[in-house]
């Protein structure tokens, strides 16, 4: 990267956005650093996904700046982009009968010039991530004859391949079973802690947010309502403003990560948040 005397990786000042004259995203001033695990967090409409699409320049910003290592995010490259920068979207769609090989080694494209063939680091490369991933019995089977959950792991797998420097996580883990779900944010934990890889995840799941990320930002309806570690920013109050519910917020011994609890909400308090 550019920017290695940085600790930072994104700066935002001042971002909007809106579709069709709706804002979705409003104001914000946001900073991503190096090696750490972010959850965005909010209710649906909040404007999570735009965050993400915005960091990874599939849109661009109606108002401020965005600026990733040390330039505007604007004067990056499709292809130099994706060399550093890796995004499973929210819906994973591959619309041919690629075998569930042949996508992941998608991800190694933006490494290769033009007509190249995989070599052996990429081969090695690919199959490390789909042992890790737990899909190397599928390698053959068409994409479009497995299961939502098994794409999902497919679609980690693809965007792991491209051996990113930061990985934009939309609600990645939707589709999955407990076990698989913590056995892919543990091989992404790992690498966040071992070979500092950035993640940003937008989440819906604040126990799993509480076991997987560093640092988490909430938003509702486009404006950023807080910030900070897990320890600062995972409090009751917090969580009522944002959704609406009434929680507990306790260390579980257990698991020794923070556990949310929720109590069913009113009609009342339901038809007011909405």
């Amino acid at each position: 990267m550019e920017s290695q005397d940085s600790d930072l990786l994104w700066q935002l000042a001042g971002v909007g956005f809106s579709y069709g004259g709706q804002s979705v995203l409003r104001n914000l001033d946001l900073a991503f650093a190096h090696g750490q695990c972010y959850g965005v967090l909010g209710a649906n409409g909040s404007g999570k996904t735009t965050l993400l699409d915005l960091l990874c320049g599939l849109l661009a910003p109606r108002s401020g700046t965005v600026r990733f290592g040390n330039r505007s995010l604007s004067g990056w490259r499709p292809g130099e982009l994706a060399k550093k920068v890796a995004l499973v979207p929210q819906d994973f769609v591959v619309r041919f009968g690629f075998s569930v090989r042949e996508v992941v080694e998608m991800g190694r494209h933006p490494h290769l010039g033009r007509f190249a063939a995989l070599d052996d680091h990429d081969h090695q490369l690919v199959d490390g991530v789909m042992e890790e991933m737990g899909i190397q019995t599928l390698a053959d089977r068409s994409v479009t004859r497995l299961s939502g959950g098994e794409k999902q792991r497919v679609a980690v797998a693809r965007a792991l391949a491209q051996d990113p420097q930061v990985l934009l996580l939309d609600e990645a883990t939707s589709n999955l079973d407990i076990f698989h779900t913590l056995s892919i944010l543990g091989a992404i934990r790992r690498r966040v802690d071992e070979q500092g890889l950035t993640v940003i995840a937008a989440l819906h799941d604040l126990n799993q947010a509480a076991f997987f990320c560093d640092r988490l930002i909430f938003l509702k309806k486009g404006h950023l309502i807080c910030q900070g570690s897990i320890d600062d920013v995972l409090q009751a109050d917090i969580i009522h403003e944002v959704y609406g519910v009434d929680a507990q917020v306790r260390l579980n011994e257990f698991s020794g990560c923070y556990h949310v609890s929720y109590r069913m909400p009113s009609p009342q308090s339901s038809v007011h948040h909405l």
